[in-house]
């Protein structure tokens, strides 16, 4: 489920995130036209481009001139690295928190979605 209550060239950049994350694209293999990519998402082009531009400014991708862009060598390890810290500064703070105010453990919380 993607945070409506960020902006939508980040709502983007998770839904590429996500992608390369989950196998859809692995290094080495082109990514979607700007336009491509806007049409699929319903969003306005320059707000894929500045998706796309954070993914280079970050060495996630890299562009042939005339060709396309490319999800860079190395790129998915890189991604979950940041994705991870990103997850352990920012999300897993307040799940622990509220894990510890209703009492659930950590090996309840695995047992349950084990089952």
């Amino acid at each position: 489920m993607l945070d409506q209550s960020k902006p939508v060239y980040q709502r983007l950049r998770d839904v590429i995130a996500n992608a390369i994350l989950d196998g859809q694209f692995s290094d080495g293999d082109m990514l979607p036209s700007v336009r491509s990519l806007a049409a699929e998402e319903g969003a306005n082009p320059l707000t894929v481009a500045k998706a796309y531009q954070t993914f280079q400014d970050e060495g996630l991708v890299t562009v042939k001139r005339g060709v396309g862009m490319f999800v860079a060598a190395g790129a998915t390890e890189r991604l979950r690295d940041l994705m991870r810290a990103d997850f352990l500064a920012n999300v897993w703070p307040p799940v622990a928190q509220q894990m510890r105010r209703i009492g659930l453990d950590a090996r309840t919380l695995l047992d349950l979605t084990e089952a």
